[in-house]
């Protein structure tokens, strides 16, 4: 039986106790670092001369809710009863909403250093040390709303933008695209600084501290992020009927996108799935 996803703001205190211990025995356990490791490993950008499979290509959908999946076995393997909540940015959008309360994720850094001073994540609490990163940085940091450069996050009218567009992606398959849902939904836009960054990448700025590189599954609100935006992925999936995953075919060799995009029915490392394999979820969980 599909098990549920619920909203952050609709758990019981209960649940949010259940999620928070389940996500530091992982942690205890080293599982969590896991997670975090395979992010940095496959974060490479269009520059790059070798196969996209996590950020700026058509796979980036299918590739953050495999590794969402997995992370969620593992929170069930410690609990059943527990599933990663979705933070819906276009409603709980301020510093004081949740899931920004002592109880789940703590607030955000402190001035000085950015550091997280507050809930069972800061470094203080002595349960979140940050062992896989980019940085020498070993606590968990935070900017929320982006103090000295505020920020706003994405609107509903500008989630709706992505959630309008029929086709799912469009050659080359990239972060330069500006027709396609997956490009709409990602963000990657023209020009420079925060006119360019649109909802997920920008609630990735928003938040900010270590959410802002490839290390960003240290912070637990990455996959609350990453839960709504599986969600827009569903929600599309049934507004377009028929709307599937492309390319559906490997770009040819005479492509300059050749062996760097990941087709329909082609492996999705590192994992021995396929896109297609990942467009239909209704049979392990659903959102609520």
């Amino acid at each position: 039986m599909a098990y549920t996803r619920k909203n952050v703001n609709r758990l019981t205190r209960s649940e949010r106790q259940r999620f928070v211990s389940a996500l530091l025995e992982i942690k205890r356990r080293g599982e969590y670092d896991e997670f975090v490791h395979i992010h940095i490993v496959h974060n490479s950008p269009d520059g790059e001369h070798h196969l996209r499979s996590a950020h700026m290509t058509p796979s980036f959908l299918p590739w953050h809710r495999k590794l969402l999946l997995d992370l969620e076995r593992a929170l069930r393997r410690v609990d059943a009863s527990v599933t990663v909540p979705y933070w819906d940015w276009t409603r709980d959008r301020t510093a004081n909403s949740l899931p920004w309360t002592d109880d789940l994720l703590g607030g955000t850094g402190r001035r000085s250093d950015r550091q997280v001073m507050t809930g069972p994540f800061a470094y203080r609490a002595g349960h979140w040390r940050l062992n896989e990163r980019v940085t020498d940085v070993q606590y968990l940091t935070r900017d929320l709303g982006r103090a000295r450069s505020p920020i706003q996050l994405p609107t509903g009218d500008e989630l709706e933008f992505a959630l309008a567009d029929p086709v799912y992606d469009v050659w080359p398959w990239n972060s330069t695209v500006t027709d396609g849902f997956r490009n709409k939904l990602e963000g990657w836009g023209k020009g420079r600084g925060s006119v360019s960054w649109h909802n997920h990448n920008r609630v990735h700025h928003w938040v900010g501290g270590v959410m802002l590189g490839a290390a960003s599954p240290n912070d637990p609100v990455f996959w609350l992020h990453h839960a709504f935006v599986d969600l827009q992925w569903t929600r599309w999936q049934q507004r377009h009927s028929g709307g599937r995953y492309l390319p559906a075919e490997p770009p040819g060799a005479r492509d300059k996108e050749h062996g760097r995009v990941v087709a329909r029915d082609q492996r999705l490392p590192p994992w021995d799935v396929t896109p297609a394999g990942l467009e239909d979820m209704s049979g392990i969980y659903r959102y609520e």
